[in-house]
């Protein structure tokens, strides 16, 4: 793997469906509108049927001021948790892995005019120790967080991607081998050669986040001598990415620049717009809110502040509209925030993470955050273990499971399997596989505790007969042998 500077792309060629859906008249006049009970109370019925929702009937939520629809609202985004995913919370952890970037935006660490920020770009063998690390932690998948830069062009991220799947660790008691069973992208927006290039390198999920929906915001924020200054040419990525082979798509847009609700309907056209064109949704939306970093006067940037209780709202609402859609709350968040949020909405998480260049220490190390050697300060600083036993208490399933991804159950094949609700009859056995692999290899005293009493409790659940039984021989060949991967 070597770093060659390359040309950039011609950024005037989009998608065949490449036009600018984010009408602003029509968004803004939306959140003004007045709403009923009997308005709300039809759009959550047809929430319940897993239907996805309008930008306009998106609109109705977001306008909810009474206390009792409020609370319907979360009740029914819980009800759509449990129906769609389970209890199941899927596990992840960034690596990054260079921060040289040519955008200069006004919210990121990371920016080229920050003389703060430490610039690294992890050598292979750098690469390879931070991923080792990370197994030994337990992780089976991981996000590659590039910067935009000449060095990161799509051939670096296909050659960085295949020598992340090439990591692997031995357990030391076990004996069993643990490696990156899954390598989703942050970075940069490419071409439709460019997809094509890291589609075969064997990629997950590439996501790129709007920031903004907003194009007054988005010029404010994004020089226009800058190549993120381009609004269509990012708006148009995941598009591209999907015309290219690319099963699935991230969106994502960072809380607190624009108005909220204005975001959240945008997200919900960019869902939509994919759909109509596509016939497959976004695989994930992501929000983070905007977090310290150096060389960023936050109080300048965040005009837009989102308070807890609306956010918490904010994902309810993201569940309801896009029932079948992964929703990613990061260490962004602090704990309690997140906490609350994975009854009702959330259906992944990171957790141990380091978003320092070269940030995971040795098993056991304490790591101190350092703003700049990282794009933002991380509010749930939670080790792995910890997070892991925190939900195995409250009765969530920790799963590290990538079966459907590597057995091509994704984009649109994914939401047929999804929508009669079959998913959950290999995503909950899956998660309870994977459980097991931790509890053998990685867990705590403590969380081991814990997971075998839930492990007890899930398996009494299922119905009786072979599919049962197995499940049971699965998670009997991972607790007493060095087989792993049983997944179905």
């Amino acid at each position: 793997m070597s770093i060659a500077t390359l040309a950039l792309p011609d950024m005037t060629r989009l998608s065949g469906s490449g036009i600018d859906f984010v009408d602003e008249p029509l968004f803004e006049n939306l959140l003004t509108q007045k709403t009923g009970s009997g308005q709300i109370k039809e759009i959550i019925a047809k929430s319940k049927n897993k239907e996805a929702l309008t930008v306009e009937e998106t609109a109705v939520l977001l306008n909810a001021d009474e206390p009792e629809l409020i609370e319907q609202i979360f009740d029914t985004a819980r009800q759509l948790k449990k129906d769609v995913y389970g209890n199941r919370i899927v596990f992840f952890a960034p690596i990054y892995v260079g921060n040289l970037c040519m955008n200069d935006c006004e919210y990121c660490g990371f920016r080229r005019s920050n003389t703060e920020q430490v610039r690294r770009t992890l050598s292979v063998d750098e690469l390879q120790t931070q991923i080792r690390r990370m197994l030994a932690m337990g992780h089976k998948r991981t996000m590659a967080v590039f910067g935009e830069h000449r060095n990161y062009g799509p051939e670096y991220i296909a050659d960085t991607v295949r020598e992340i799947y090439r990591v692997e660790y031995k357990h030391p008691k076990s004996g069993s081998i643990s490696s990156m069973r899954r390598v989703n992208i942050n970075a940069a927006p490419l071409s439709h050669e460019g997809y094509k290039i890291v589609k075969n390198a064997g990629i997950g999920t590439y996501q790129v986040f709007q920031e903004t929906y907003h194009h007054a915001t988005y010029r404010r924020i994004h020089p226009q001598d800058t190549r993120k200054g381009n609004f269509m040419w990012r708006l148009d990525s995941p598009a591209r990415s999907i015309e290219s082979g690319c099963d699935d798509v991230g969106l994502g847009a960072l809380f607190g620049l624009a108005n909220w609700k204005f975001e959240v309907l945008s997200l919900v056209a960019h869902a939509a717009h994919l759909m109509k064109h596509y016939n497959v949704g976004p695989h994930t939306i992501s929000f983070p809110r905007i977090r310290p970093a150096s060389g960023v006067k936050i109080e300048e940037v965040a005009k837009n502040d989102v308070a807890d209780a609306d956010f918490l709202r904010m994902i309810a609402i993201l569940r309801l509209s896009v029932p079948y859609t992964g929703l990613i709350v990061t260490a962004r968040e602090p704990a309690a925030i997140r906490d609350a949020a994975l009854g009702f909405g959330v259906s992944q998480v990171d957790a141990g993470t380091s978003i320092e260049i070269g940030g995971y220490r040795e098993p056991g190390t304490v790591q101190q955050q350092a703003l700049n050697r990282e794009q933002f300060h991380i509010g749930d600083e939670r080790p792995l273990d910890e997070m892991i036993r925190h939900l195995l208490n409250n009765k969530h399933i920790p799963s590290f499971c990538t079966a459907c991804y590597r057995l091509g159950r994704t984009g649109e094949v994914f939401m047929e399997y999804a929508k009669p609700g079959f998913i959950q009859n290999m995503c909950t056995p899956n998660a309870l596989t994977t459980l097991q692999e931790y509890l053998s290899d990685f867990a705590s005293p403590e969380t081991k505790a814990a997971g075998e009493q839930l492990l007890r409790e899930e398996i009494a659940k299922l119905p009786e007969g072979k599919h049962k039984d197995s499940i049971l021989d699965r998670i009997k060949r991972i607790a007493e042998t060095d087989e792993r991967d049983l997944y179905f």
